[in-house]
């Protein structure tokens, strides 16, 4: 087993990885009584033209199979995996992304059989038609609700703007359509592609003994029969690079008393995976701070004119594949919200040099957020993004953000912020 020491927090990190490729990563907390486990499948909604296991032709499966899949392989044929959780009294749960799923528990006692059980249901698939059905109305419940959502829908709208032609415009869920077209074998399918030891990991963060700790998983998996560890062959790339795709501006009525507006911007250059990958979203996320933070002064010009108020929000995105920023607020004055965003971000440059001393501030802010997260199993496992920064985990951001300086913010204003990729999407109250 390997391990890497960090030295200036005290902390431990081990690494095995499995003779059927399961990464196993654990990081021991003495004192903490609480353990956090999380089993991540690389496969998300993207995934959704790939060439199935044992097969030679691409396929495209309809959207919405990773979340469907998600939330089916909890039942079992004469038990549910909740139960068994909450009988050892320990939390689960799970959630899917673009390019990822995850199943989690945490707990205080009876770590081992709560990891048994975590693996069992995760590798025991049972599907059939029956229940496949009865899914099908509980997520189509699901999607109604989201559909009148109108944050919601302002989140996928920008999407639908920046990437009108990829499947990130459509609701991880799927739709009604399309989950309609699931049949049993077709989770049977996608699950033997993607969900193999190889294409998953492991982290546990708590009151473990990690010698215990991986004799409990490699035992575990002993007594389980897997095929030998194959390459998955998936069909994503954006559909054009340069951006001449996005939708400059789109807008929606619904019944909001109050409009709600989204600018965003879409990354148009290919970040390959690894640490230099975190090195890019440390600086573009200090690059938005300095710029939009509640105590850079175009935010408090913003608010004085009454252009935003405290329903501002911004974030940045970045999974495999593409990433992308948002500005959100509810404000009546829609258009002067997005040209004012857009003219800070098509300004940045001069307001950096304006706000040096804002940056540093930003830099030691987030710094104090992420040392404050090492205090809590969940943030720690949770940021964990395997192949796409290298890796790496909470303990190395720490000297990554460290690393980047005002000349690697003003250097990544003209990589990541250009004119082809911005767009706006406006929900307006509907008309009656």
């Amino acid at each position: 087993m390997e391990k890497h020491q960090y030295s200036r927090f005290n902390e431990t990190i081990y690494h095995q990885k499995l003779d059927n490729g399961l990464l196993v990563q654990m990081l021991p907390k003495k004192d903490f009584h609480k353990t956090y486990a999380i089993l991540t499948v690389n496969f998300g909604s993207i995934d959704r033209t790939f060439v199935p296991k044992g097969k030679t032709e691409m396929r495209t499966v309809p959207d919405g199979i990773a979340h469907f899949l998600e939330h089916k392989m909890f039942e079992k044929e004469d038990h549910d995996a909740f139960d068994l959780f909450g009988k050892l009294g320990a939390d689960s749960n799970a959630f899917t992304s673009f390019t990822q799923t995850s199943y989690l528990f945490s707990g205080s006692d009876h770590i081992h059989e709560n990891i048994d059980v975590l693996l069992d249901f995760v590798q025991d698939p049972y599907f059939s038609e029956k229940t496949v059905e009865k899914e099908k109305g509980i997520i189509g419940q699901e999607i109604s609700m989201y559909d009148d959502d109108p944050n919601w829908r302002l989140y996928f709208g920008i999407l639908g703007n920046l990437y009108p032609n990829d499947p990130m415009h459509i609701d991880i869920a799927g739709t009604k359509e399309s989950i309609s077209q699931i049949k049993a074998e077709d989770l049977y399918q996608t699950y033997h592609t993607f969900y193999q030891p190889n294409n998953m990991n492991l982290f546990i963060v708590g009151n473990i003994d990690p010698a215990e700790t991986v004799q409990w998983i490699a035992d575990n998996q002993a007594h389980k029969q897997f095929d030998e560890p194959a390459d998955i062959e998936t069909e994503f790339e954006l559909n054009t690079l340069d951006g001449s795709d996005v939708i400059p501006f789109r807008t929606l009525e619904m019944d909001v008393s109050r409009p709600k507006v989204m600018v965003g911007i879409r990354g148009l250059k290919e970040i390959k995976p690894g640490q230099d990958a975190l090195k890019y979203r440390f600086t573009v996320e200090l690059l938005l701070d300095t710029l939009f933070d509640d105590t850079s002064d175009k935010y408090l010009e913003l608010y004085d004119n009454g252009i935003i108020d405290d329903s501002f929000s911004y974030n940045f995105e970045m999974q495999r594949g593409f990433h992308f920023a948002y500005f959100n607020a509810d404000t009546d004055n829609t258009e002067q919200f997005s040209d004012e965003i857009v003219k800070v971000l098509e300004n940045a440059n001069a307001q950096m040099l304006k706000g040096r001393s804002q940056f540093e501030s930003e830099k030691r802010a987030i710094l104090g957020r992420l040392i404050g997260m090492m205090d809590s199993p969940e943030a720690i496992a949770n940021r964990y993004a395997g192949k796409l920064y290298g890796n790496t985990n909470l303990l190395d951001e720490v000297e990554v953000l460290e690393s980047i300086t005002f000349e690697d913010v003003l250097a990544v204003i003209p990589e990541f912020i250009q004119p082809a990729g911005i767009s706006v999407f406006h929900i307006i109250p509907r008309n009656n």
